[in-house]
């Protein structure tokens, strides 16, 4: 080849081509959203997987899903113990016998319906209707031969069921704080000997009276009977004597003086009395 041939070649302008694997603009705009719709089925797939992390959902105002619905109801509050704090060994018919607006319970749960042996607990609350808090628990004693929804004079038992307390009294003074209508009375001397033979001195240092078949705002040494003396009276919570009661329901002498401190006639204070599932 000749020199102005080679110069003619190398001096001639080489038409101008698209860049060697660069694709079409169009090409990467759907090669992008492949890309992106790969991307989010692949997020999604692995939520699905055992043990993915859940992503997070966001609050918002719309009507709740099934699953929503279903967590709603095991909130707290949806779980709310029926018993309202109290034990099992108190069925739901004698719960319901105690006043709503009762915020102080005295609750006498017997060993066996034939045993003259107890647990004496302290229940408040709150408000009315709250759940209840046990606030104090000692041993009790009550009848010498248990317990008995038809009570009669002289057989020994203590009457199941739930009774206002609002009246009290004692040979000592009242102890500080005491808020119930308080009588002090020599006369809160007992005579005789306890079912077993015990003493029984100083076991009416502290009474309170039980409203069973008497009336309310009078003193307990008070020996009316309105439904008759057929079914005996004067059943009071009074000091232990180390033995069982004719009816009544004896509780050291600490937790006499505990009670007469705390018990409150704004606070409806009330008894519910008996054996297990009273």
């Amino acid at each position: 080849m000749s020199k102005h041939a080679r110069a003619r070649s190398r001096g001639r302008t080489r038409p101008r081509s698209r860049s060697v694997g660069r694709p079409p603009r169009a090409l990467l705009v759907v090669s992008t959203l492949g890309l992106l719709a790969f991307g989010a089925g692949w997020v999604h797939a692995l939520h699905e997987q055992p043990g993915a992390p859940t992503p997070q959902t966001r609050t918002d105002a719309r009507p709740q899903t099934p699953d929503r619905a279903v967590h709603a109801s095991q909130r707290p509050e949806a779980r709310r113990d029926p018993r309202q704090g109290l034990p099992a060994d108190l069925d739901e018919a004698a719960r319901a016998r105690i006043p709503a607006d009762s915020r102080q319970l005295v609750l006498v749960t017997g060993k066996a319906k034939d045993s003259s042996e107890s647990t004496v607990s302290l229940y408040t609350r709150a408000t009315p209707g709250g759940d209840w808090t046990r606030a104090a628990r000692w041993p009790g004693r009550n009848g010498a031969k248990g317990w008995s929804t038809e009570r009669a004079y002289g057989d020994l038992t203590s009457p199941i069921g739930v009774f206002s307390l609002t009246d009290a009294g004692g040979r000592l003074p009242a102890p500080p704080g005491t808020r119930l209508p308080y009588d002090r009375d020599a006369a809160f001397v007992p005579s005789g000997r306890g079912v077993n033979g015990e003493s029984l001195a100083g076991s009416f240092d502290y009474v309170v009276a039980i409203d069973y078949n008497r009336r309310q705002g009078v003193s307990p040494l008070d020996p009316a009977k309105p439904e008759g003396e057929h079914k005996g009276g004067n059943i009071w919570l009074h000091v232990d004597h180390d033995g069982p009661s004719q009816g009544c329901v004896g509780v050291p002498k600490e937790a006499m003086k505990h009670l007469l401190e705390t018990l409150d006639p704004a606070a409806n204070p009330v008894i519910a009395m008996g054996p297990a599932h009273l």
